[in-house]
């Protein structure tokens, strides 16, 4: 457990996320942090791509590389929301390599997401009131 993130998810690396090294290439992170995005949903019990006038769209990503990931590794990727606006919330992840040395931190990410009112645009909606709830009780439970 790594403070202050209270929920994690483990998975393995794909072989199509590799680049013809094996080492993992940078565009799949954005895939892992989306798996772990969803699973961090999932777990605290809101709608995994949103609900009808406030689906979940990312508005910026930033990610730091502090090691290499591969074929077939184990990672565990953990998740909090730091902060829920009037539209949107932000989300960090922290990316570790798991391996029977123990734990290696790989990678650090940060994403806002916005809520819009369809897929195909329609503007930043309100947060739903339900969903706010939702994760301000899970990240209380999970610290």
């Amino acid at each position: 457990e790594h403070p202050p993130f209270g929920f994690s998810t483990r998975f393995r690396v794909d072989f199509a996320d590799t680049d013809a090294g094996g080492v993992v290439y940078f565009g799949s992170y954005g895939r892992f942090l989306e798996r772990a995005a969803i699973e961090y949903r999932r777990a605290a019990g809101v709608p995994l791509l949103g609900e009808d006038g406030h689906h979940f769209m990312i508005r910026s990503i930033a990610i730091d590389y502090h090691a290499p990931l591969r074929f077939d590794d184990e990672v565990e990727a953990f998740v909090r929301v730091t902060k829920i606006g009037t539209t949107s919330h932000a989300m960090e992840v922290r990316l570790e390599r798991i391996d029977s040395d123990g734990a290696m931190h790989v990678a650090d990410a940060s994403a806002v997401v916005v809520g819009v009112q369809s897929w195909d645009g329609g503007g930043a909606t309100p947060m739903p009131k339900a969903f706010r709830d939702a994760i301000e009780s899970f990240e209380a439970r999970t610290h």
